[in-house]
């Protein structure tokens, strides 16, 4: 029987109007700049998306959008093809005087696969500390 996870989360002010920010997080062209470049993505329930990535291993991830509230929440589940596990992304926002508090909750980690190191939480930890705290920080100040 595996282990429920608490999930993981992270949170930052971002320098940024609320709108900004959601275009952000929802536009195909603006998500390519600080996350992954994807085919085509809508924010609209239902829509699926696919990218590669990874590190020195790359892996299709298969993902589906299951909640939309325009500038405040989007969540999507997120799996890797040919591999057990089913996860949910969720990114809501919050204003905060004029700046965006963003929190990002990745929930389900535990159902991926522990034999692949790749699928470790520290992984999914770091690798989302980077995207929210530096990579979109970066994108978002430069604009």
């Amino acid at each position: 029987m595996m282990q429920k996870q608490e999930p993981f989360v992270i949170e930052r002010i971002l320098n940024a109007a609320l709108d900004l920010v959601w275009k952000a997080i929802t536009d195909k062209d603006e998500m390519k700049k600080w996350y992954f470049d994807l085919i085509e993505f809508k924010p609209e329930v239902g829509f699926k998306f696919q990218f590669v990535g990874g590190g020195e291993n790359q892996y299709l991830h298969l993902c589906e959008i299951t909640e939309v509230i325009k500038n405040k929440k989007l969540t999507y589940s997120w799996k890797y093809d040919g591999y057990e596990g089913m996860t949910y992304v969720t990114f809501e926002l919050f204003p905060e005087n004029g700046k965006t508090k963003i929190r990002l909750t990745h929930t389900g980690l535990e159902t991926f696969p522990s034999s692949i190191t790749d699928f470790a939480r520290k992984n999914f930890e770091m690798g989302w500390t980077d995207i929210i705290g530096t990579n979109l920080i970066n994108y978002l100040e430069s604009k």
